[in-house]
């Protein structure tokens, strides 16, 4: 009986790894973005052309990724002058306008994801899924992102289980 409740214990354990996406944040600016990700991802610094890579496990919704400016931290705790989450650099909350958000549901079969510049706009952005379209916003005027609350046609679509790039400067 104990040996079937652990191999089901790991089948579990694989079965919840295989379907997590991975997103990779790159910095391509030519100065250093501190991006942050919630519900899970937390923050940290990258240098110009630094990439970070991290899991999100699948049926995660309301996820977001963006990108702070004009940050000074000691330790764990510091200010950004852009997107600053509470002082923290692992963000357990959403960031502070302004700021370029890169918002994803991650729905089992299919996922959603888009960028949204309603809560301001402060990096130039771009937001892919492997299996689907490439979303760039490059102004505060972004057409490809939502723009006020009630803009409807910019939510694209991908196959669950895909993997994202989130770029700063593209």
């Amino acid at each position: 009986m104990a040996a079937t409740s652990v191999l089901f214990l790991l089948l579990a354990t694989f079965a919840a790894g295989a379907s997590a996406a991975t997103f990779t944040v790159t910095n391509n600016c030519g100065s250093t973005v501190w991006p942050a990700a919630t519900p899970v991802g937390g923050g940290r610094q990258l240098n110009p052309g630094q990439t970070w890579t991290f899991g999100v496990p699948a049926g995660t919704s309301s996820g977001r990724v963006w990108g702070r400016t004009g940050c000074s931290f000691n330790g764990n705790s510091g200010r950004c002058a852009t997107g600053d989450c509470g002082g923290a650099l692992s963000c357990t909350l959403s960031g502070q306008p302004p700021m370029t958000l890169a918002e994803f549901t991650l729905g089992g079969a299919q996922d959603f994801y888009d960028i949204s510049v309603i809560d301001g706009y402060n990096l130039a952005m771009a937001f892919s899924c492997s299996s689907g379209d490439r979303i760039v916003c490059t102004s505060s005027r972004c057409p490809q992102a939502y723009l006020f609350p009630e803009d409807n046609k910019k939510l694209h679509a991908c196959a669950g289980n895909s993997n994202y790039q989130v770029t700063f400067c593209p």
